[in-house]
């Protein structure tokens, strides 16, 4: 049995963890995001608008589950021409392949308030196994009268992997998209 916070956390092993219980997504205080470099001089951030997630935080925090579902066409860079070539089937292909999903059905919890979600990550049809580096950021009661949790994300992942192959060599070396990208999840979740 966990012990409880002043602000109703659980204390499990010595760290401070959320309650448990189903959770969804407040999605006006969430984001979903990559990072990928350009021409291998600069970074380009992106993420995507329309995305939803069901989270079941375990009594014994190990068993901990993560549904993510997101809308591939909603992609956004802030150049719309760049924007339309990552929907084309050069890239995402979102009529063929509209959904992006991510679940996860074990939790390792690390030092500190740190977690890795283990799970598995399927983008242009293809399922792969992705490990997330969790951190837990904090929780309690709202001003709203609800409760409350939020967690950092991140994963380095190959998008080859996943079949996103596009390219052009460089003239001087190199080429003009990175074959990593970094993806950032900041995410503020709501206990049903």
């Amino acid at each position: 049995m966990a012990d409880t916070t002043a602000a109703g956390n659980r204390i499990y092993e010595g760290v401070e963890i959320p309650l448990a219980g189903s959770y969804t997504l407040d999605k006006s205080h969430t984001t979903v995001e990559f990072v990928a470099r350009h021409l291998m001089i600069t970074k380009v951030r992106g993420g995507f608008s329309d995305f939803d997630a069901k989270i079941v935080i375990g009594e014994d925090p190990l068993d901990s589950t993560v549904d993510v579902t997101i809308d591939a066409a909603s992609i956004h860079t802030g150049e719309s021409k760049r924007d339309d070539h990552l929907r084309s089937p050069d890239f995402l292909d979102v009529e063929k392949y509209p959904t992006i999903t991510y679940t996860a059905a074990r939790v390792e919890l690390r030092e500190g308030n740190h977690a890795v979600a283990h799970g598995e990550l399927t983008i242009h049809g293809a399922t792969l196994a992705i490990d997330l580096d969790m951190e837990f950021e904090g929780a309690g009661n709202s001003p709203f009268g609800d409760y409350r949790a939020g967690f950092s994300a991140t994963a380095d992942i190959n998008r080859e992997d996943w079949g996103l192959t596009w390219n052009q060599v460089l003239e001087g070396g190199g080429v003009m998209v990175s074959k990593n990208v970094r993806l950032e999840i900041n995410a503020e979740i709501v206990r049903s």
